[in-house]
């Protein structure tokens, strides 16, 4: 099977590291003008210019911080001149900590973060989808979708509700060529890894390397995934190959979800 994203205009949001990034330079490879939307303009600079140039593609990037939905709005609005055929929304997770110490604006943030933006970043390219008769929303979320993670009491409510928004929105939209579906990225290999593991060693008065060596024995897999291996799964459902599947929520996380 063959992939190719020519004379497409994907968003990719936080976007200049991590599963973002991966996913950028993936999508690029196979043909797609990418434009990045992230917090800091020379983050956003250097990943721009990682990104290849396969067939005379434009890339280009918008600053916006993801706690400010009104900058958001305006970043996408921006990003609007030339249709958006493929959104990925992506942005990091709320803190770590056990839901019985969250404050009520804990809350409030990780529901405009994700939500909101959500929200307001499909309202702005779903004309331009409609139009094109080709829309790809993919939404980078967790597995704690299917299974709620320890210690990540916010992070679990609020992916929750993205899955629900997602699920509706899909099934409104499917009729115009335009899919909707959930990547349920498990353990990978980046810094927002490595801070929860930190985090997770502090709290329980041990060290990096025994919280590490625990996760990696509760994947069958007995590995971390990695950034790319995430992105893959992501330029597939931003394909016309992937057309049929709507509605999803698809774990990446070498068997760990112990769902189905």
């Amino acid at each position: 099977m063959q992939i190719s994203l020519n004379n497409r205009h994907a968003v990719i949001c936080g976007s200049t590291q991590g599963i973002g990034l991966a996913t950028a330079i993936e999508l690029a490879s196979l043909g797609a003008s990418c434009t990045l939307i992230a917090r800091n303009e020379q983050s956003l600079q250097d990943a721009v210019a990682q990104l290849p140039i396969t067939d005379g593609q434009q890339h280009g990037y918008a600053v916006a911080d993801f706690s400010d939905p009104a900058a958001v709005q305006q970043a996408i609005e921006n990003s609007i001149a030339k249709p958006v055929h493929i959104l990925i929304n992506n942005s990091g997770g709320p803190k770590a900590g056990p839901i019985t110490e969250a404050e009520p604006t804990d809350f409030t943030a990780a529901f405009q973060q994700h939500i909101v933006n959500n929200q307001n970043l499909v309202n702005a390219v779903l004309p331009g989808m409609k139009s094109a008769g080709y829309g790809r929303i993919i939404n980078i979320v967790s597995t704690s979708v299917k299974t709620p993670l320890a210690n990540l009491g916010v992070s679990n409510t609020i992916r929750a509700a993205v899955a629900g928004w997602s699920k509706t929105l899909a099934n409104e939209i499917g009729q115009f060529n335009i899919t909707v579906n959930n990547v349920l990225p498990g353990l990978t290999a980046t810094a927002r890894l490595e801070s929860l593991m930190e985090n997770t060693a502090k709290s329980s008065a041990t060290n990096i390397g025994e919280v590490e060596k625990n996760l990696l024995s509760s994947i069958p897999m007995r590995r971390f995934g990695t950034a790319a291996e995430i992105a893959n799964v992501i330029a597939f459902l931003a394909s016309p190959a992937a057309a049929y599947v709507n509605g999803t929520n698809i774990p990446v996380d070498g068997g760990r979800t112990p769902a189905f």
